[in-house]
């Protein structure tokens, strides 16, 4: 027996809106100091005042969000006592806002508590996830990442119960957003995309979803990055990350991920261009053992007709990395200015923070230490898995 999660999605131009047809009395509105001071968060208090509802805004979150600041988020919940919790933003204060969530309904929580197992019962709050990137998904998951910055390592966890109950994709939140953060949110659904597809986990209803969403990356990333306005560009690539999100979360995902969340704890490096690092080698490494479902993906994209595989893998890896190329992602750890002596210092690290994370154990090759650790030597000089 399997569950398939989801938010009632509002998409599209104007979806906004729809914030002003709500009934309630108080929302938290968790975000970051950014788009405070870009007015954004005013646009979305601005809509729920004339449903009626007061507004508090805790906009203290950073880019990968720390369990300090969920602890905080969540006192000013518990003073506020909020019927809604809108997280609005990219990843991080979505992924914050869920934790804020569980720990205002249960005091008692640590955020490292939250796992798929712990029955949280919540019921004073709703929750409206309104992405202003195109990459995390996290509007449509019941995952979350949180650091631990004093061990400098990350969190990647959930519960069924904290998927948002409305999830809201407006394309003009994510109109002129810079050509870097669009491609490491673009990256990040991309990555989703083809893992989700082929993580021990897959099932019939994620699979469309997944195809589909990295079929809307190939086609629309580059035209974002290059032109920030082309508004058709981003209201695709806001539907990609949804429907990624959609298909991931209720699939999982795999190596790139837990290599990528290790690499991005460590090195301080964002999500989506940490993640994106590791999905081609990744392909390289399942393909090599005959495993992975990556020919599928390739033809449903067009990237090939091929019936043969492992062809079919082959071309769908160099058509990652021509992407990646064309959005000037890093291509290996040397590129991203680390020191081979500081890499070789965090090896051991590396390797345990990967193995120890949930998305390790559902990809569909899994290395032994040693297989690992020789992996991200590979990607710090850049060279294509041939084990």
């Amino acid at each position: 027996m399997w569950y398939f999660s989801s938010p009632f999605v509002v998409f599209g131009e104007e979806a906004l809106s729809h914030l002003e047809q709500l009934s309630g009395e108080r929302a938290l509105i968790v975000t970051d100091a950014t788009l405070t001071k870009l007015g954004i968060t005013a646009r979305i208090e601005e809509m729920l005042h004339k449903a009626g509802i007061a507004t508090c805004v805790f906009d203290e979150v950073e880019p990968e969000p720390s369990l300090q600041t969920t602890r905080r988020g969540a006192q000013v919940a518990l003073d506020f006592c909020p019927d809604w919790i809108v997280g609005l933003g990219g990843g991080s204060p979505m992924d914050a806002s869920k934790a804020i969530w569980a720990m205002y309904e249960h005091p008692e929580l640590d955020p490292t508590e939250i796992n798929p197992m712990v029955t949280l019962g919540l019921n004073r709050a709703k929750l409206i996830a309104i992405p202003t990137t195109s990459g995390t998904g996290s509007e449509a998951t019941w995952a979350l990442v949180l650091t631990d910055t004093e061990e400098r390592r990350k969190f990647s966890t959930g519960s069924r119960e904290l998927v948002p109950t409305l999830a809201i994709v407006d394309p003009t939140l994510t109109q002129g957003l810079p050509p870097r953060i669009t491609a490491d949110t673009g990256l990040d659904a991309l990555t989703h995309a083809i893992e989700g597809y082929v993580t021990t986990w897959h099932n019939d209803f994620s699979d469309g979803l997944c195809l589909k969403a990295a079929q809307l990356v190939f086609e629309y990333l580059e035209r974002a990055v290059c032109d920030g306005n082309d508004l058709e560009a981003r209201e695709h690539m806001g539907n990609a990350a949804t429907i990624a999100g959609l298909g991931f979360g209720n699939a999982n995902l795999g190596l790139g991920h837990a290599m990528g969340h290790s690499f991005g704890a460590l090195f301080k490096q964002p999500h989506g261009r940490a993640v994106a690092l590791y999905l081609p080698y990744t392909i390289d490494y399942t393909t090599n053992a005959g495993l992975g479902r990556y020919g599928d993906i390739a033809r449903f994209a067009g990237v090939t007709d091929s019936q043969d595989e492992e062809e079919a893998a082959r071309l769908l890896a160099a058509r990652v990395r021509e992407l990646e190329r064309a959005v000037q992602q890093p291509m290996s750890i040397a590129d991203f200015g680390i020191d081979r002596a500081d890499f070789r210092e965090m090896l051991p690290k590396l390797v345990e923070y990967a193995e120890q994370d949930t998305q390790f154990f559902t990809a569909p090759r899994i290395p032994e230490s040693e297989e690992l650790a020789q992996m991200f030597e590979y990607v710090y000089e850049g060279r294509p898995i041939d084990f």
